[in-house]
């Protein structure tokens, strides 16, 4: 039985993935790359003192592990040369519509879709010694 299900959770798995894409802001400090290792995940912006880097964009298709989707928000910050990634904006929203069959007898059905925009930031004074 575990045999059977096995090529079924490899589909599973290989049917899913992230997007991800970053913006640098204009008149921002240009940094070099951190570790993506020790880039922090945020919910909210720090109280210390931080510099904007730029934003952070992935797009999940299928249902990737959250573990994915974290690797690739910390690669893209420390690209960015970023200490943590604050998380702005969690949503699944309607993108599209698929119409289907003739024109006598058609369904539509809705397309969603799920984008996570995150702010890059890097610490001022102590923690710029990453």
């Amino acid at each position: 039985m575990a045999l059977a299900l096995a090529p079924i959770l490899v589909l599973t798995a290989a049917c899913s993935s992230v997007s991800v894409s970053s913006e640098r802001l204009i008149g921002a400090p240009s940094f070099p790359p951190t570790d993506p290792a020790s880039v922090m995940i945020l919910r909210r912006e720090p109280r210390q003192p931080h510099e904007r880097m730029g934003e952070v964009f992935l797009e999940p298709s299928g249902n990737p592990p959250v573990e994915e989707m974290e690797k690739a928000l910390r690669s893209e910050t420390a690209k960015l040369g970023g200490h943590a990634a604050v998380i702005v904006q969690d949503r699944t929203r309607r993108i599209g519509t698929v119409v289907e069959g003739r024109w006598w007898n058609r369904t539509s059905r809705p397309i969603y879709a799920r984008k996570i925009v995150a702010v890059a930031i890097r610490y001022r004074g102590e923690r710029d010694r990453f």
